[in-house]
């Protein structure tokens, strides 16, 4: 367990705070491009407790900058978008994408006041429908060749959604290997509409169980997370019958992300991505190894669970989540529908806003989650000292080295469990159409 200053040190996030300075230090989303795909592409933004407007002007040109005004503080997000930026209506004040005041209609003819007035800006970048943001000091890293960011626009499906919690929480599900056995388990595999556990449907590489089966019948994994140049790469060995081992391995990209196998033909990188001390979005990029992913499908089964402009889940704390005992006796482990991010959503959300580090006790099966608590707190220190070799964060030339990264399910004989998710990883890439490349 934490303390209580240790708990607060690894999860506020304001300005001034010790996470969200070391955090600033990388591209965060900000939004998604689908958002700005109206006739007015202007949304309001907060993330990591400051508000900020996000706009895209007539040249095409992304901006985010502060929401109150520099003049009288009034909100830029009812601006209007012309003349290649975004004016205030309040005084006609009109500001550009780097935050520069370009103009001040009411001031004296010739005053240089405008020259001298600018916004809070940050620099942004769109990557496969998410909007970046980067609200660090100095130069921003590159980013790394990941499959997520290299792969084609058609084969990258890109979504978020809102959860009311702390943005540590909402990570430390995801490297979290053990709550799969439990937290998603279906307790029947005969689904005539093939929808049990979504990601778990493909058969576990080269048997005849499904990862749903794996998961649940073989619930006492061991877990190792190694350090790598993005973060950690985390293993989850299960053994099967005879001399078998499944092999599951995911990564924590540091320092708020994961990579995750969804099905044999796709990937999952997710953000968990702070607004403030107590919400956070995740954002996910969907990543196809075979075919182009159907956009038009994917966001509409996940509307389906959303509601705009916010994409806060329907199900939620306020109708416990779609609660059903009787689905929970018969069918789901949780009682909560078969969409897994809700069973996760409930199992963070029910901690509390911020979770009481000081009435845990993690067990072996925690590994995963000490080993990235220890990474984090070590960045913290490194950025308070100011040091810049932070983990996960490559200038140019090492970006393009970090590739990948790989994020697999397969089944082979015990002891060769390197060899054996690496083989799987170059099968795949070798039948991609984007990328025939082998790691």
């Amino acid at each position: 367990m934490l303390s209580h200053e240790q708990n607060e040190r690894i999860t506020r996030v304001g300005p001034g705070s010790a996470a969200g300075g070391l955090l600033r230090q990388y591209w965060m989303p900000a939004a998604l491009a689908e958002e700005l795909n109206t006739n007015r592409p202007l949304v309001p933004v907060r993330l990591m407790g400051e508000d900020l407007v996000l706009f895209r002007d007539d040249e095409g040109d992304l901006g985010l900058i502060g929401r109150n005004c520099p003049h009288r503080g009034a909100d830029l997000c009812f601006g209007r978008l012309e003349e290649g930026g975004l004016r205030c209506p309040f005084h006609g004040w009109k500001f550009g994408v780097d935050g520069q005041c370009q103009q001040q209609p009411a001031e004296p003819e010739g005053s240089g006041m405008a020259a001298q007035i600018k916004a809070t800006a940050y620099p942004v970048v769109e990557k496969n429908g998410i909007i970046f943001a980067y609200m660090g000091d100095g130069e921003a890293p590159a980013f790394p060749d990941f499959d997520c960011f290299r792969a084609p626009d058609s084969h990258v499906f890109a979504f978020k959604g809102l959860w009311q919690c702390n943005w540590l929480q909402a990570l430390e599900v995801g490297i979290d290997p053990a709550h799969a056995s439990y937290l998603h388990r279906f307790l029947k595999d005969d689904d005539p509409d093939d929808q049990y556990g979504k990601q778990f449907r493909d058969k576990a590489d080269g048997t005849d169980l499904t990862l749903t089966q794996v998961l649940r019948e073989q619930d006492r994994p061991k877990i190792s997370a190694d350090k790598t140049d993005f973060g950690l790469r985390i293993t989850t060995l299960r053994q099967l019958d005879g001399d078998l081992n499944h092999v599951r391995i995911t990564n924590q990209i540091f320092p708020c992300a994961v990579t995750i196998p969804m099905s044999n033909e796709m990937n999952i990188t997710q953000w968990h991505v702070p607004v403030d001390d107590e919400n956070c979005y995740w954002y996910s990029m969907f990543t196809s190894f075979t075919d182009p992913v159907n956009k038009e499908t994917m966001r509409a089964q996940r509307l389906a669970e959303h509601t705009l402009p916010d994409y806060a889940p329907i199900r939620n704390k306020s109708n416990n989540y779609g609660y059903d005992a009787e689905e929970q006796r018969t069918l789901t482990y949780t009682g909560m529908g078969l969409d897994i991010n809700v069973h996760d959503q409930w199992a963070c959300e029910s901690m509390g806003p911020i979770q009481d580090r000081t009435q845990e006790h993690l067990a072996t099966s925690d590994r995963a989650i000490s080993a990235y608590r220890r990474l984090l707190f070590k960045a913290i220190d490194q950025h308070e000292k100011g040091e810049a070799d932070l983990p996960g964060r490559p200038d140019a030339a090492a970006a393009k080295k970090i590739k990948g990264p790989i994020a697999v399910d397969a089944v082979g004989p015990a002891g060769n469990d390197e060899k054996l998710f690496g083989d799987k990883d170059r099968d795949r890439r070798a039948n991609c159409p984007w990328d025939a490349s082998l790691l």
